[in-house]
């Protein structure tokens, strides 16, 4: 079996900050657990959202030629996705829904049984929200969702702060370590058992002319 790969996508704008800090335990861990980690940070670069162009139904790449197109690739070769996000308005960080907007709809690679999961940071609230948000990336793409002992979710204003959130290290500790029994499991699943049955797409709208 191949050494399983992890894409992670950092949404936050601040290369040392607390989403760093706590994706730096992340990592360590996953490194213990025999995992690659590829690691895609938004950083302070503007993002376009999506114009609905449909260019990437031609081409398979976004029209916008930037970081979403370099993580398309990591992410068609992947095991499994990251996504960990600041908390803004008890929401993820703008730049990053931009982002996966852009990345889900260009990359047409298949998304199924690539184990998904995400992280939250804040220095107080809006967490859950956040959460909430980007786990739909994964359950639009048939991706399971690798789970833990809590919300994930880790508090701290600064870097140093999330050291002492000993219960939220924990959390994404033991996200970590299942999010890589997961993509070792489905990826030895897959040499014994094929991939369910897929129905041709059916778009169904709710006003009809």
């Amino acid at each position: 079996m191949k050494k399983p790969t992890v894409l992670i996508i950092n949404g936050s704008p601040h290369e040392e900050g607390t989403t760093t800090a706590v994706l730096g335990e992340m990592i360590a861990t996953f490194e213990k657990e025999g995992v690659e980690c590829r690691v895609i940070q938004i950083g302070k670069d503007p993002v376009r959202g999506c114009v609905g162009c449909a260019s990437c139904k031609k081409t398979g790449r976004c029209v916008f030629d930037d970081k979403v197109n370099e993580a398309a690739e990591i992410f068609a070769e992947a095991d499994g996705l990251l996504l960990a996000s600041p908390v803004y308005y008890a929401s993820p960080n703008g730049s990053l829904l931009a982002f996966l907007d852009r990345l889900f709809y260009s990359s047409k690679c298949d998304k199924r049984m690539k184990v998904g999961a995400s992280v939250a940071v804040a220095r107080r609230g809006g967490l859950t929200a956040t959460f909430d948000v980007l786990n739909k990336y994964f359950s639009i793409s048939e991706m399971p969702i690798a789970t833990s002992t809590y919300w994930n979710q880790v508090h701290g204003a600064f870097a140093e702060d999330a050291k002492e959130d000993l219960e939220g290290l924990r959390t994404v500790r033991t996200l970590a370590r299942n999010m890589a029994f997961l993509m070792k499991t489905i990826a030895l699943a897959k040499e014994e058992i094929p991939l369910p049955e897929r129905e041709p797409k059916v778009f169904t709208n709710f006003v009809r002319r």
